[in-house]
């Protein structure tokens, strides 16, 4: 899997800056996913600043380095530190056989071993050392692990994500009416 949250109608979030890269305006950025998603983009959305140019890419070990129009000191980096950095879905490169992208979960609806419908998927969150879907149901919200073998993606003819189901061997209760809530008081 690769991207991360929303970040507004038709973007996926790919990261956060850290912080300058030398003097003249690089910017570091937290990739989540596969960095290799930056290599293609002509421009990203910046959370607060809207959509620059990609003037320059660097590709560093973890991560990328971007050179933005418009970013040209230290300084000007520096205020960027922490502020989101999104892609157009449609600008994105396409992923390899197997790796898809967050939006492209968004949406679909999630079945049980026995075709059953158990909710939908609302988001995905980098858990870190794994995905989780958001999924909406009749108990509310919760957090499936994305995990293979236990979530299946049914692909369209297209080969891309055209809906989800748990298997047979998928731990029971992921869908409980008391399972944790998806973004409780700290949200």
């Amino acid at each position: 899997m690769t991207g991360g949250v929303t970040g507004g109608q038709d973007r996926t979030r790919l990261g956060y800056f850290l912080g300058p890269h030398g003097v003249k305006g690089g910017v570091k950025v937290f990739v989540l996913g596969d960095q290799e998603q930056f290599r293609a983009l002509k421009r990203v959305f910046v959370e607060g600043r809207g959509w620059l140019r990609v003037a320059r890419l660097e590709m560093l070990a973890p991560g990328v380095a971007l050179h933005l129009a418009g970013v040209t000191s230290r300084e000007a980096a520096e205020e960027l530190r922490g502020l989101n950095v999104f892609a157009a879905d449609d600008e994105l490169p396409e992923p390899e056989e197997g790796v898809y992208y967050y939006h492209e979960l968004r949406g679909l609806t999630l079945h049980g071993a026995g075709g059953e419908v158990l909710g939908e998927v609302v988001d995905v969150e980098d858990g870190g050392h794994q995905d989780l879907l958001v999924v909406r149901h009749e108990g509310g919200e919760s957090f499936v692990p994305l995990q293979a073998p236990y979530v299946l993606v049914n692909l369209n003819d297209r080969g891309r994500p055209a809906s989800l189901a748990l298997s047979a061997d998928a731990p029971a209760g992921l869908l409980e009416a008391d399972a944790p809530e998806v973004g409780g008081d700290d949200a």
